[in-house]
């Protein structure tokens, strides 16, 4: 079935080129100089730059919704919430700009009077002993990093952490990023927020909003898949706890919705009424105000359903401001081993934003996403001084989540591998290019610098079929001689039977079956001296018993043959805007909505495994057989601890 079509109002208001409405700009300007004439007086200040900050700014908190609800059986790796940072990154950079430029400038000041309370990044201080966990500590005050709660499983424990950081921070805006996996306790989430703080705006964002909710301009209407949060509400399947939905290209979109809400708060309480902030987002628009991408904002006011599409101008993923900028690294992969044995601290980075292949199963491909993104200017030194920037908060390893290095480029690859070589094997900090200088400024940055370790994915497919032998040696070596010292690939499943029904092996070939592109690709990754972990997935089209068999045996060929030092055993579970989820007829069917779903042995030993959403091709013991067959099989370097058996 076709997604749903919603009754909604819609204001075309965000479209470029710019045709501002001269009575809308009146309207704004006259709005802006009430505003500060009331800050002014309320602060009893003769001049709008003396109003004291904590008389601007409104108290944000911003979450990333766990997948999983027990972290039993599963060793999980602290990873940052980057998908989260990413997201606030513009938003971030605006309030910080705010508090530094002088208040009297409001054509200078991105939030012209009230402002998130975003008021300075950590200190290098706080961003050395920084660590993962419940954050609001009084040293962060005042910073992103403290105003972000980052669970990593969903239960009793999460829900009383965050009553109390609700209670805490009293948030006017409660910012929700969320996969589809998580997307029933982001929806809790929201409502412990609205019982704390009943005042508080709630805002989702995340891939679950942009796989299940787009705009169509051919007939001028919101498109809503039967997963998305709007319908759930608007049908009685989940309770009305969410108030604005951003989908799309976000970065710039909250950033917008945030500036809207502050211009329609009251100054008093500084609290926003849904009207009043769709209201001011018309405003906003007719008075000319055009931001780059393409995004979706739903407000729910009542019954009815404000949308705001956006289509502006393309923008360079390299332009984006850095998603850390405001927020401590607080990783640590042990893939990444310090000469003490400790973990490394370890920065996320991208230099793309989604997969060129086409895989049926994946919500990363560049057909789920809208379209593919990378750094494009100068990307080989605007990539090193993003890394330079990290190593200057403390990084000791990066670790590249691009679903494919640089997206499979060779020349790109190359190019970058060359700069971050040149710049660890330079003879002082003074050699490094100019841009990177003005980071690395103290001994400690150029150490960790010149140690600095680096991790990233490829496929088979790249490192066999789609180059020759020759250039796959060469890559390699030169990844390797910049410091990469960890290579991640999907395997998926040893099955050609299962991959022929996959995209991700995009060169058939014949004669060089699957199985062999795999052992391959990992023979030449480990005569070039990487070590590899890699994922299996179970459940793709054409999957059985004799096909889940055979996987699990082939891959502990490949451990009994120490090409993998890693092995993740995964279960397909359906993404709303997958290809495999509509051929299997699951698009109608999916329940992440329901709060109190049974999530138990042996879906529980899997991230994002949920009864009810995993591969139809899989039955319960297949998923048991597969727990236990695969920590059988391939010990410990099997991504678990030691399973719990039935």
């Amino acid at each position: 079935m076709s997604p749903s079509t919603v009754q909604s109002v819609i204001h075309d208001v965000f479209r470029s080129p710019a045709d501002a409405d001269g009575d809308a700009v009146d309207a704004l300007n006259r709005l802006r100089a009430t505003r500060l004439s009331g800050l002014m007086e309320r602060a009893k200040c003769e001049r709008a730059d003396q109003v004291p900050w904590n008389a601007r700014s409104f108290p944000v908190l911003a979450a990333l919704a766990p997948v999983m609800t027990s972290p039993e059986g599963e060793i999980t790796y602290p990873g940052d919430p980057m998908c989260l940072y990413a997201a606030l990154s513009v938003a971030v950079d605006s309030a910080l700009r705010s508090a530094r430029i002088n208040a009297g400038r409001p054509q200078e000041t991105p939030f012209n009077d009230l402002c998130p309370a975003w008021q300075c990044p950590p200190t290098k201080e706080n961003r050395l002993a920084a660590q993962h966990g419940l954050r609001f500590g009084h040293e962060a005050e005042g910073t992103p990093d403290a105003a972000v709660f980052d669970p990593r499983v969903w239960d009793e424990k999460a829900r009383a952490d965050l009553r109390l950081v609700v209670r805490r921070h009293r948030p006017r805006v409660f910012l929700v990023s969320t996969v589809s996996p998580g997307h029933r306790y982001a929806l809790e989430m929201a409502r412990l927020a609205k019982e704390e703080a009943p005042d508080c705006l709630v805002v989702f964002g995340g891939r679950h909003m942009d796989e299940t909710m787009r705009y169509s301009q051919a007939d001028r209407s919101v498109l809503l898949e039967y997963s998305s949060t709007l319908l759930a509400i608007e049908d009685g399947r989940a309770e009305p706890v969410v108030d604005f939905c951003v989908s799309g290209e976000g970065y710039f979109a909250l950033d917008l919705l945030l500036k809207a809400i502050a211009l329609a708060m009251d100054l008093d309480h500084t609290r926003a009424r849904v009207p009043d902030v769709v209201e001011a987002l018309a405003l906003l628009g007719a008075s000319g105000l055009r931001i780059p991408g393409n995004s979706l904002i739903c407000a729910r006011d009542a019954a009815t359903l404000h949308a705001f599409p956006v289509r502006g101008e393309k923008y360079d993923l390299a332009d984006l401001p850095s998603p850390y900028q405001g927020f401590a690294i607080r990783s640590r992969f042990p893939v990444f081993p310090m000469p003490d044995r400790t973990a490394a601290r370890t920065a996320h980075m991208t230099v793309s934003n989604a997969c060129p292949y086409h895989c049926d199963f994946c919500s990363e491909s560049a057909l789920v996403v809208g379209g593919l993104k990378r750094f494009g200017k100068s990307p080989a030194e605007s990539a090193l001084e993003r890394v330079c920037e990290y190593v200057s908060y403390g990084a000791e390893a990066v670790f590249f989540d691009d679903s494919i290095f640089w997206s499979g480029n060779f020349p790109a690859i190359r190019e970058f591998c060359a700069a971050l070589c040149s710049a660890r094997t330079a003879a002082a900090p003074e050699e490094l290019p100019e841009r990177c200088r003005r980071w690395i400024t103290e001994d400690d940055d150029w150490e960790r610098l010149r140690n600095l370790q680096f991790g990233c994915q490829v496929t088979a497919d790249l490192l066999t079929t789609l180059h020759s032998e020759d250039d796959v040696r060469a890559m390699l070596a030169a990844l390797r001689g910049a410091g990469c010292t960890y290579l991640y690939m999907g395997i998926e499943s040893m099955s050609s039977e299962v991959m022929g029904h996959v995209h991700k092996n995009i060169r058939r070939v014949t004669d060089f079956p699957w199985k062999a592109k795999v052992r391959t690709a990992l023979s030449r990754i480990r005569e070039a001296g990487i070590p590899v972990g890699s994922s299996v997935l179970f459940g793709l089209e054409g999957e059985t018993r004799r096909t889940i068999e055979e996987t699990v045996h082939e891959v502990g060929q490949l451990v009994d043959d120490g090409l993998v030092m890693l092995a993740s055993p995964n279960i397909l579970t359906y993404h709303p805007a997958t290809r495999i989820t509509k051929s299997h007829g699951m698009r109608e069917k999916l329940d992440y909505h329901s709060p109190d779903i049974d999530n138990r042995p042996p879906y529980i030993y899997f991230e994002e495994a949920f009864p009810g959403v995993v591969s139809r091709r899989l039955s319960e013991d297949d998923i048991w057989f597969i727990h236990e067959a695969t920590a059988k099989r391939w010990g410990a370097v099997r991504n678990s601890a030691e399973p719990e058996l039935r």
